[in-house]
């Protein structure tokens, strides 16, 4: 890199963290998670603001390439944390509803997904119709786990059956939509010469299921999380990505992978004191990963979208999108609840919950942009739709926990019974808001994350 180049990357790097962290903050403040305030900083930095001729100087084709790698190296580790925290959630008699939760949440807007993936692959001259509606089907159904985790935190569900069966139903729904995901990319870009290596992809499975997963075990119980255990976890993940990204696949599967196969159990620290290996670790890793790369995975995502280049057609696209969104988690989730036994108050708070999509949500699409499944204009509309999706799910709640207190003072004053409530599961005030409890106001959330 030229001198010039250099002063260009830096420059370009400090105006990614001041404008991700400060919209991120002012989210927050405004009751959304992080995430939306960072992404629409991405669309700020992009095209749609900046015009061509100031986004070309500030951000010039040349380092593109540089901030991709940052930016892939970020996603990377994200989805390391995010294959670390999945684990089998403790849900004790509650299997039944997470089923029922789960599987509506994913049936419902999958099945509406096809007919759309059918016509928008006519409409976007799809290379490959089947690979193309399976990826339409994935980025449909997907939730974000670790903003529904931080927002189940934040709102004082942890401990609640909502809370318990939203996060497992969630983890249930990751893991199918990489499927899904993994399944579009290997039918949309296998070709003759590479297809023969997906064949190695059950094998990939078993070795890391069999020999790496008690492999890093040992090796982290050795080691402890130190220096050493860093690099070991790190290492591991790059290869797993390596190898995956060899394979035909993209190389968020083999860090997704590699944080599915760390142990969960306790380990020694640095000085020698037994500590909580996940814990520790991701309290080494995430900071790195949400501090400056993935700011600069949002900018490199939003330098492809450009909503001054939608026209009317588009808008249309867009609607039918939200709508089989939106619809199909909102109607499924409630429907699988209900079906299972929640009542309606309970069954509308996870449909509220399941509909976040967040940077779960840009990953897949960034993957599909990638591979050339997508092309700019369906990415735009898709990007727009994890927005909206995600900054749903604040006013959704409040507008639930005021409908609920509404229906109690009205049975208070009616001398009626007073309905059961949800207690500590959603806490409201006498004003419909979310009481201290849920760490809630009419403002929404004080504190959330991606």
């Amino acid at each position: 890199m030229t001198s010039h180049q250099i002063q260009l990357l830096f420059l370009g790097l400090a105006a990614i963290l001041v404008v991700a962290h400060v919209l991120g903050r002012l989210a927050r403040y405004i009751g959304q998670p992080a995430v939306v305030g960072e992404l629409i900083g991405g669309i700020l930095l992009g095209p749609t603001v900046l015009g061509p001729v100031l986004g070309n100087y500030l951000f010039p084709v040349g380092l593109r390439g540089t901030l991709s790698a940052l930016a892939d190296v970020g996603v990377g580790l994200f989805m390391l944390g995010l294959g670390y925290e999945l684990e089998r959630q403790a849900v004790g008699g509650r299997r039944g509803a997470v089923a029922g939760v789960a599987a509506g949440s994913m049936l419902v807007p999958a099945v509406a997904a096809v007919p759309l993936g059918l016509w928008l692959a006519g409409r976007h001259q799809a290379g490959h119709t089947a690979g193309f509606v399976l990826f339409i089907v994935a980025a449909v159904a997907v939730t974000a786990f670790p903003v529904l985790a931080r927002i189940v935190a934040d709102t004082g569900l942890a401990r609640s059956r909502v809370g318990v069966i939203a996060l497992a139903a969630a983890a249930v729904d990751d893991v199918v939509a990489w499927v899904l995901l993994a399944v579009a990319l290997a039918v949309s870009t296998a070709s003759a010469d590479t297809a023969w290596q997906l064949v190695l992809l059950p094998l990939y499975a078993l070795v890391m299921g069999l020999v790496v997963r008690p492999l890093m075990r040992r090796l982290l119980g050795m080691t402890g999380v130190g220096t050493l255990g860093l690099a070991l976890v790190l290492g591991f993940a790059l290869l797993s990505g390596a190898a995956t990204e060899w394979m035909g696949l993209h190389f968020i599967f083999g860090t997704f992978a590699a944080g599915l196969c760390l142990p969960r159990d306790r380990g020694t620290g640095s000085d020698g004191r037994e500590i909580d290996l996940r814990e520790s670790l991701l309290a080494r890793i995430t900071p790195l990963a949400t501090t400056l790369l993935l700011p600069t995975y949002f900018v490199v995502a939003g330098l492809s979208v450009d909503v001054r280049g939608l026209d009317t057609s588009n808008l249309v696209e867009l609607i039918l999108i939200l709508l089989v969104a939106i619809g199909g988690k909102l109607i499924g989730t409630f429907a699988g609840a209900r079906l299972t036994g929640i009542d309606g108050h309970e069954a509308s708070i996870l449909a509220s919950l399941m509909n976040t999509r967040g940077l779960t949500e840009l990953v897949v699409l960034t993957a599909g942009l990638q591979a050339g499944i997508l092309d700019q204009a369906l990415y735009t509309l898709l990007v727009l739709t994890a927005l909206m999706t995600t900054a749903m799910t604040g006013p959704l709640l409040w507008l639930i926990g005021r409908r609920r207190s509404r229906a109690t003072r009205a049975a208070a004053s009616s001398h009626l019974e007073e309905p059961r409530t949800l207690g500590t599961v959603l806490p409201v005030t006498g004003d419909g808001s979310f009481g201290h409890q849920g760490k809630l106001s009419d403002n929404g959330f004080h504190r959330s994350s991606r």
